[in-house]
This record gives structure tokens, C-alpha cells and sequence, in this order.
């Protein structure tokens, strides 16, 4: 999720657990293990053309922990009152550096959780990469446990934000349900899919599956009554066949396509835009915020990453709207 949320969550761990013998400075190492393994945005690792290549990767892998856990612990070292007590900093620091990973791999960003034995990303589909509810919560928690002293305002934050994603993973069973029958409405034979909350709530989720080398979009709001649909569009999708047989763009294609899980399609009305499918600016269709723009036209083929969210205005509002009143959604067609 986004750095905020990270640093609260890895400073309520460590106090939860920590908080008696570090005082405030359990908050403080928690904070900073818990926002470490970002530090691969900083790597000069990664393709130009993938700038997001190693975000998320091996300094987010569960084997990196102890690794994390030590490079924050170093820097209080240099203080006599912590080097008496190196067992214990050491573990506050690894506590919020654990809190990180798992946290980000409940997002649709997905995460190389358990690199270098799983060589691929894991995402739990469950709560939005920014979700304002979830990051208040463990604000107030850990403001709550400084100024009382005490550990059991964090303890209180973190089983409020475990009961959140426990909701999440509720919803996104019934989103994946919707799902199924929405594919079974249009006679498809469902060869996979992914439903994801939308930014900031659990209550209208994007539905994107494949069937017959295409892929179909739909919101999804789910809220305490039936589900509702706005039945969306689609978009075929692109395979290593179907691009120019030029080795720099196949090789960046391919590193698109697994970092997009394979939701990958040409961008409508733009022949040289591929986008990265999961998500959209508009939550029935597809309206990407990044992919790849490949021009071919020059003696030399260029592929280069370009970000499409900056073009397009009013999509938050358009979502809030989605999620205060639903305009525009339908019942189910009922089942026969």
C-alpha cells in the first residue's frame, strides 16, 4: 500500500508487541522497518521501459525480513541505550518490516512473496493499494498508544484492520461469484479472472476475466444488500504473436505482460498504446493509467513506458459517485 499506511502499520506492530520495554521508540523502529523494503524504488535495477520491474519484488519477499529488519536496527546502534538492548530493537524493527509484504500482497499490485521459490507475483485481490478507512485506523491507534503509554491501542488498531481485510476477503468472494455469473449470462467459458476493490472503498470492484482471447470488464457494488452490475465492455487480448518481431519490443512486452499478470490489450483508437489491463480509469471498461507505447516507424523501433492517468479528469468523481449511489447499476439477471 502507499508508504503511509506501511510506516503506520509497522509502527503499531511494534508497539503492540514491544511497547512495554521500548516506549515510544518501538513506534519509531516499527515505522522504519515497515516502510523499508520500499527502498527498491531507489534500485537502479530496472528497465526504463518497466520502471516498475523490481518494485515489489525481492525486498518484498518473505526471506528479505530478518535482511530488512537488521538495516533498520542499524542506525539506533549508535546509541548506547540500544546497543544494551540490541535483541529487543532488533526485533521491533523486524516486526514492522514483516507487516510490510503481507500487507501489500493482500493489494491487486501483487508482490514476490515468496521469491526466490515462487518466481512470480502473489496478489490477494482484497483491500485498494490506497484505502483512506484502513490508514485512519491505524493512525489513531498508534497516536492513541504514544499518548496513553500503552500497548493495547495497537493491539485494538491491528484486529480493527485485520477484521477490514477479513470484510475484504468477504466482498471479494461475493464479487467473484457476481463474476461467474455474469460470464455464465454471455455463454462464456471462463478461462480466468481477477476482481479488485477500487480506490479508496470495498464497495464497487473492477471484474475483469478472459474468455476466447478476449477480455471483459465490469463494476461490481457490493454493499449489505444484493450485488449490482454495470455491465461493461471488452478488449482482445495481445499476445507475443502479435507484436513486431523486434527484440527490444518483444523483450519489454514480455516484461509488461507478467507484470500485468497477462491482462494486457491494445488502448482503443491508439494503435501504438499497450496497457496494462488490471486497472482503468473507468471501472466497467478499459481506460488504463500506464503501459506501453511501441512506434515503429522510425529506423530504429522505439518502446518506452508512458503513464495515461494525467489525461484523463473527473474519474474520482465519477467513482465516488459509483460508491455513494450507484447510479447506472443493475440487478442480477436472476439465475434460471
Amino acid at each position: 500500500m502507499d508508504p503511509l499506511t506501511q510506516t503506520l502499520l509497522g509502527a503499531a506492530a511494534a508497539q503492540a508487541v514491544f511497547g512495554r520495554r521500548l516506549g515510544p521508540a518501538a513506534a519509531l523502529l516499527g515505522a522504519i522497518g515497515g516502510e523499508l523494503p520500499d527502498i527498491d524504488v531507489f534500485l537502479p535495477l530496472a528497465d526504463p521501459a518497466l520502471p516498475h520491474e523490481y518494485h515489489r519484488h525481492f525486498t518484498h519477499s518473505l526471506l528479505f525480513i530478518p535482511f530488512g529488519g537488521a538495516l533498520a536496527t542499524l542506525p539506533f546502534l549508535a546509541f548506547k541505550r540500544f546497543r544494551r538492548d540490541w535483541k529487543t530493537a532488533l526485533g521491533a524493527a523486524t516486526v514492522g518490516c514483516a507487516t510490510h509484504a503481507l500487507l501489500d500482497t493482500c493489494t491487486s499490485y501483487g508482490t514476490y512473496l515468496l521469491w526466490p521459490f515462487v518466481n512470480r507475483r502473489l496478489a490477494w485481490d482484497v483491500i485498494s493499494i490506497i484505502d483512506p478507512a484502513f490508514t485512519l485506523i491505524l493512525a489513531a491507534a498508534v497516536v492513541w498508544a504514544l499518548a496513553a503509554g500503552s500497548m493495547r491501542p495497537a493491539r485494538v488498531g491491528l484486529a480493527l484492520c485485520l477484521l477490514y481485510i477479513g470484510l475484504g476477503t468477504v466482498q471479494h468472494a461475493r464479487v467473484k461469484s457476481v463474476q461467474s455469473r455474469l460470464a455464465a449470462e454471455r455463454g462464456h467459458e471462463r478461462q480466468r479472472g481477477r476482481v479488485m476493490p477500487t480506490m479508496g472503498n470495498l464497495v464497487v470492484w473492477r471484474s475483469v476475466y478472459e474468455a476466447d482471447g478476449r477480455l471483459y470488464a465490469d463494476a461490481v457494488r457490493v454493499g449489505a444488500g444484493a450485488a449490482r452490475v454495470k455491465r461493461g465492455t471488452s478488449a482482445p487480448v495481445i499476445t507475443i504473436d502479435q507484436v513486431a518481431d523486434v527484440p527490444r519490443v518483444r523483450e519489454v512486452f514480455e516484461g509488461l505482460r507478467a507484470f500485468a499478470d497477462g491482462y494486457v490489450a491494445p488502448v482503443a483508437g491508439q494503435a501504438t498504446l499497450i496497457g496494462d489491463m488490471r486497472y482503468s480509469m473507468v471501472t466497467s471498461g478499459f481506460d488504463p493509467i500506464w503501459g506501453l507505447r511501441v512506434e515503429l516507424g522510425n529506423p530504429h523501433p522505439t518502446v518506452r513506458w508512458v503513464h495515461f492517468a494525467t489525461e484523463r479528469r473527473g474519474a474520482l468523481g465519477d467513482l465516488w459517485r459509483d460508491v455513494s449511489d450507484g447510479q447506472g447499476y443493475e440487478p442480477l439477471t436472476p439465475d434460471p
